[in-house]
C-alpha cells in the first residue's frame, strides 16, 4: 500500500489539482491532506474538490484531517474566505462546509506513520494519542526534530520547510533523518505543494514528482 500526503494546500487550487495528479489512487493506496485547505485565492474551490474526491472514493481512502486554520474557521475567529464581500455569504452553503470541518479528525495512522497537522506530544511516546491535546494537534510550534519513540516517524505540515531548513528557497520535503517528515511547501509563496508517499509495506518515504518516486534523504544529506 502507497499512502500519499499533502499538507497546506491553502485555497491553492490549480496547485492542488497538479499535486493530485501526481497521486495513484488505485487498489489500497490512500490519500491524507493534513489540513489548511482554507485562506487563501480559491478556499471554496479547494474544499468542494475535497468533499467530492470523498463523495467519491469514500472518507476512508482519502483522509482529510483538521488543520489550525479549520480550527479558526469553527471556532468563529475567521470566515472560510475572508475576501468576499459580506453580502456574498451564503449562511446555508456555509454552514455546510462547517459541519464538515468540525468533524474532521486531528490525526491519522497507517502502521509506524502518524499523520498530523503539526505535531503531537512526543514526551508522552507511546501513550501520545491519550497524552497529546487538540492545540498540540493543530498548532504545535517549534516543529520538533529528533528520534521519537521506538520507529514511529510523523508527517506534518505547519511548519514551512523554508524556515525548517533555513533556506527561504527550499519549499521541498524536510526530513531531519531521524522521526520527522515536515511537507508543507508555503503554497501561497512558492506555488508547490509537495507530495509525500508511504510505502507501508517497506517502510520507506519517496518525494512524488512527475518524473517518479525518490528516496527522501535527510535535509543535510542533500543539501
Amino acid at each position: 500500500m502507497i499512502i500519499y500526503a499533502m499538507s497546506d494546500i491553502h485555497g491553492c487550487l490549480d496547485a492542488f489539482e497538479y499535486a493530485l495528479s501526481l497521486v495513484d489512487l488505485s487498489g489500497d493506496n490512500k490519500l491524507v491532506l493534513l489540513g489548511d485547505y482554507v485562506h487563501g485565492p480559491d478556499s471554496y474551490g479547494v474544499l468542494d474538490k475535497i468533499m467530492r474526491m470523498q463523495d467519491k472514493y469514500g472518507s476512508d481512502k482519502v483522509i482529510a484531517l483538521m488543520g489550525n486554520h479549520e480550527d479558526m474557521v469553527c471556532d468563529g475567529q475567521w470566515p472560510i474566505d475572508e475576501t468576499r464581500e459580506e453580502d456574498a455569504f451564503d449562511d446555508e452553503d456555509d454552514e455546510r462546509y462547517l459541519i464538515w470541518m468540525q468533524n474532521l479528525p486531528r490525526y491519522y495512522t497507517e502502521g509506524n506513520t502518524i499523520f498530523v497537522h503539526a505535531g503531537i506530544e512526543e514526551e508522552a511516546e507511546d501513550l501520545w494519542e491519550w497524552g497529546t491535546d487538540d492545540y498540540t494537534f493543530t498548532e504545535k510550534y517549534p516543529a520538533q526534530t529528533g528520534k521519537f519513540y521506538h520507529d514511529m516517524k510523523i508527517v506534518a505540515g505547519h511548519v514551512g520547510t523554508a524556515e525548517l531548513s533555513g533556506d527561504p528557497r527550499f519549499h521541498d520535503i524536510y526530513f531531519d533523518g531521524e522521526s520527522h517528515y515536515y511537507i508543507n511547501g508555503t503554497v501561497l509563496d512558492s506555488g508547490i505543494i509537495p507530495v509525500i508517499g508511504v510505502n507501508t509495506e517497506t517502510d520507506q518515504y519517496y518525494c512524488i514528482t512527475e518524473t517518479g518516486s525518490w528516496p527522501i534523504l535527510p535535509y543535510h544529506e542533500e543539501n
